[in-house]
């Protein structure tokens, strides 16, 4: 069985009290070495993106805010400027690697986290979302409401914890 860590944001832009505790956590699932293949995810943010024009949203705009702040090694980072990590790049990586489960994690469980899972289940690939290694930046209260929307739309078997990895 071929399994992707799929490692959503976790850039310094999206690192503050809520979620600072995350990159720990995901290191220490780095670590247990389950995984056949890694991937992490860089959010890209312009001056001409409806995050900023309609959203105002100004978080990684710069190199600086961009920065993953876990060691990615010599793992593939995918760069993406929309919340979905799902695109030909992604699909075409999994087809070539065989992927057979593809786990899930990082920041923001209600927006990149939700919408990737959302679009990999509704493509027919087996996701699992990890929900202790996900976290919003917006706290708890936002995190918990995209894990219950998460057990509806993909099914709570689907929603695991790093221990069942």
């Amino acid at each position: 069985m071929k399994t992707l860590l799929l490692i959503i944001d976790v850039q310094k832009s999206f690192i503050n009290e809520n979620t600072k505790n995350i990159p720990k956590k995901i290191e220490k699932l780095l670590q247990t070495n389950k995984f056949n293949h890694i991937i992490f995810t860089k959010f890209i943010n312009e001056e001409n993106s409806n995050f900023y024009m309609e959203l105002n949203y100004q978080g990684c705009m710069s190199e600086e805010d961009r920065k993953i702040v876990i060691d990615t090694k010599n793992n593939t980072i995918l760069k993406k400027k929309t919340y979905t990590a799902v695109n030909s790049e992604l699909t075409h990586y999994i087809k070539e690697n065989n992927i057979d489960i593809i786990y899930l994690c990082g920041i923001d469980t209600d927006a990149c986290v939700l919408k990737t899972a959302l679009d990999l289940w509704e493509n027919n690939y087996n996701v699992k979302v990890i929900k202790d290694c996900c976290m919003s930046h917006s706290g708890y209260e936002m995190h918990d409401s995209a894990i219950n929307i998460l057990n509806k739309m993909i099914g709570n078997s689907n929603i695991i914890n790093s221990s069942e990895v």
